[in-house]
């Protein structure tokens, strides 16, 4: 599976970069060239749009285990039972 992060060039945003959040989409395929191709369409790179594809998910350990696990790009690190943090509270 793949995910798009979709941002738009903006000179109002703070940011170091300059890039104001879209949409984000998953899709089914594993082809980075199709969903770009698809995607790219209707979010051309000449009105400003900027595109990051990631693999929606990622192979981790958890912490205490060692066994590995998938879990989302995306998924925040406190969040994660890879992180220690996720069980000290």
């Amino acid at each position: 599976m793949l995910t798009v992060e979709i941002f738009k060039k903006d000179g109002r945003v703070k940011s170091d970069d300059g890039l104001r959040f879209v949409a984000k989409h998953d899709y089914s395929t594993s082809f980075r060239d199709i969903v770009e191709s698809i995607v790219s369409k209707r979010f051309p790179e000449s009105k400003g749009y900027v595109l990051k594809i990631y693999d929606t998910y990622v192979i981790r350990k958890h912490a205490l285990t060692g066994v590995e696990f998938q879990e989302r790009y995306d998924t925040p690190y406190y969040c994660s039972p890879s992180s220690e943090s996720y069980f000290t509270s």
